[in-house]
């Protein structure tokens, strides 16, 4: 695979097809692998947050999530080919699985979304097999008790792909740390895209995703916590840009 260096990540430089190939061979392996998806704020975030750099390190495939790193990736080495989004790449996971035999499990989001999202995504893709899904309680990671139960959920139902919706960082630094012990070939972290699945959320029209501007949409969507994110959080891409540009 071509690796591409971008400020503070190194990105797979993948079209949509040849990284499904490159899941598809992730889960033949068997050796427990990671997918994220990198997007601005998730670089924001690394630049500051160790534990999420650590898990970063421990990525099989990383993913350009935004145009904007797509864009920009010329300046600072090699164009990257193409955005893939994690909502975007969950229903050819989906479908990749459907084909394969492969069973997958749907951990996150709000109560009963997952289970839907699940539904969804079985009535799309004959013979998908989503063998378990689950939202746990917000704050559950602080609980030994129950994480204890969401790990003793997905090694019954033994998936070969392991599917993440708590936002980042949590669903990058809840992966790193149980990825192994679940032993899953698998695992990958998709944010909001249970939502999208299950239409409690509406996606950004795909002429604003190809645009950049998926942002902007989610942030007329929701007011309050996207302006903390994407301005509040992630004017501060613009200090990366120029830190990383000043190092070439």
């Amino acid at each position: 695979m071509s690796k591409v260096h971008f400020l503070n990540v190194t990105i797979d430089s993948l079209t949509m097809d040849e990284a499904i190939v490159v899941a598809d061979e992730l889960v033949k392996k068997r050796r427990c692998s990671f997918i994220v998806t990198p997007n601005v704020d998730h670089l924001v975030l690394l630049e500051s947050n160790q534990e999420l750099r650590d898990a970063y390190d421990r990525a099989d495939l990383v993913l350009a999530d935004g145009m904007p790193i797509v864009w920009l990736s010329k300046y600072y080495g090699e164009k990257i080919k193409e955005k893939i989004s994690g909502s975007d790449f969950l229903p050819r996971l989906c479908e990749m699985a459907a084909q394969r035999g492969y069973k997958m499990f749907f951990l996150g989001a709000a109560p009963g979304v997952a289970e839907k999202a699940a539904e969804k995504m079985r009535q799309r893709y004959e013979g998908l097999q989503i063998v378990g899904s689950f939202s746990p309680d917000i704050g559950f990671e602080d609980s030994p008790d129950k994480i204890s139960q969401v790990k003793s959920l997905i090694k019954a139902a033994n998936p070969d792909i392991l599917v993440v919706a708590f936002g980042c960082p949590k669903q990058e630094l809840f992966i790193n740390k149980y990825k192994d012990e679940l032993n899953i070939p698998v695992c990958m972290g998709v944010g909001a895209s249970f939502d999208f699945v299950a239409g409690i959320k509406k996606r950004a029209p795909k002429w604003m995703s190809n645009h950049g501007l998926e942002w902007f949409y989610r942030m007329w969507q929701e007011p309050g916590r996207m302006f903390k994110r994407y301005v509040l959080r992630d004017w501060r891409f613009l200090k990366l840009l120029w830190k990383y540009r000043k190092q070439k």
